[in-house]
């Protein structure tokens, strides 16, 4: 699988469907994560990194100006199925409105992948506190200056 050209998460899920192998899956997410771009080492700070994560994560993001305000992230991660899931957190939020990030049904999105029955306590603890993250950038963006 090539992910040149960008997935949506409905394909995502399609795919993961058709191949319904969960190592074939984890094998994509894997690829995934060697496709994602890696955070420049200066945004790699103790500020920008996620807690809760087994392996190092990053996450940062910027709000635009122009309404509607929409959320663009970036992140990294030392661990490549932990870029694989990254890359599916933002194929989900990026680009996307603050109230369009907490009205996404992301348990919903991580059990039609099969992540909720495949992923370790630990993946899931760390993938809970990826979507806080991202929640926590939402909920900073819709509040008053």
């Amino acid at each position: 699988m090539s992910t040149a050209a960008p997935m949506t998460i409905e394909e995502l899920i399609e795919e993961f469907d058709d191949l319904g192998d969960w190592a074939d899956q984890c094998e994509i997410l894997i690829d995934m994560g060697r496709e994602l771009p890696h955070m420049p080492a200066e945004l790699k700070t103790d500020e920008t990194k996620v807690h809760g994560c087994q392996s190092n994560v990053w996450m940062v993001a910027s709000v635009s100006d122009s309404e509607p305000r929409t959320i663009e992230l970036i992140a990294d991660s030392d661990a490549m199925i932990v870029r694989g899931l990254l890359t599916v957190i933002l194929m989900v939020y990026s680009s996307r409105t603050p109230q369009e990030i907490h009205n996404t049904d992301i348990k919903g999105i991580f059990s039609r992948l099969g992540l909720d029955r495949h992923l370790s306590t630990a993946r899931k603890n760390g993938l809970g506190g990826m979507v806080s993250r991202v929640r926590q950038i939402a909920d900073n963006a819709l509040a008053p200056n």
